[in-house]
C-alpha cells in the first residue's frame, strides 16, 4: 500500500461485487483488511456506470466513521476469463482485424442486463451497433445506461456492426491522451 497526502492510501484490489441499482458495491484489498466502499459516484466520477465482479481496480481509499471508502478510482483491469473465450461471433474473424479497429466514441441507445446484450450508436451514424454482454463484462463492466457516452471498438461481423471491446468515454480519452 503507498501512502498519500490528505489521509488517503492506494491500494489494489478486486471488486467483490458491485449493484448499480443499489448504488454501491465492494472492493477486497489484495493485502487483505476489511472490505471497501465504493459507491456509485466514485464510480461515475471514473466514468462508468457499472464494473464486473473479479475485476481488478487501483483505488485511493479513506478512513470514515463508517468504514474504508473508495475515494477514487485510478484504473479497472477487466476480470481474468475463466473457461473457453467462447463468443461465436467473434471466432471467425482474425484477432489482428479485432485489434486494429479504432475506439469510436459512442452512446448506449439500450442495454438489457437480463437478455445479455444492447445496443449503441456511435457518433455520426444511425446505425446500431451489438453489444454483448461477454464483451462487456471482458471490458470490466456489467451493466449499461441508456444515454451513456463510451468507446467502442467496432467490427463487420456476420450479423452487422458489433463491439469487441467496450470502455468509458473518460478512460478512453485518458489512455490516449
Amino acid at each position: 500500500m503507498v501512502k498519500h497526502t490528505h489521509g488517503t492510501k492506494r491500494i489494489r484490489g478486486k471488486v467483490k461485487w458491485f449493484d448499480p441499482a443499489k448504488g454501491f458495491g465492494f472492493v477486497v484489498a489484495d493485502e487483505g483488511g476489511p472490505d471497501i466502499l465504493l459507491h456509485a459516484n466514485v464510480l461515475r466520477n471514473f466514468g462508468q456506470s457499472s464494473v464486473a465482479d473479479r475485476a481488478a481496480i487501483e483505488i485511493d481509499v479513506q478512513e470514515t466513521e463508517r468504514g474504508v471508502q473508495a475515494v477514487e478510482i485510478h484504473t479497472i483491469e477487466p476480470p481474468e476469463v475463466e473457461g473457453p473465450a467462447g463468443l461465436a461471433d467473434l471466432e471467425d474473424i482474425d484477432p489482428e482485424v479485432i485489434r486494429a479497429a479504432p475506439l469510436e466514441p459512442a452512446r448506449v441507445k439500450w442495454f438489457d442486463k437480463a437478455k445479455g446484450f444492447g445496443f449503441a450508436n456511435t457518433f455520426g451514424s444511425d446505425e446500431d451497433v451489438f453489444i454483448h454482454i461477454e464483451v462487456l463484462r471482458r471490458s470490466g463492466m456489467a451493466d449499461l445506461q441508456p444515454g451513456e457516452a463510451l468507446a467502442i471498438r467496432v467490427i463487420n461481423g456476420k450479423r452487422g456492426r458489433m463491439a469487441t471491446e467496450v470502455c468509458a468515454w473518460e478512460a478512453a480519452v485518458k489512455r490516449s491522451g
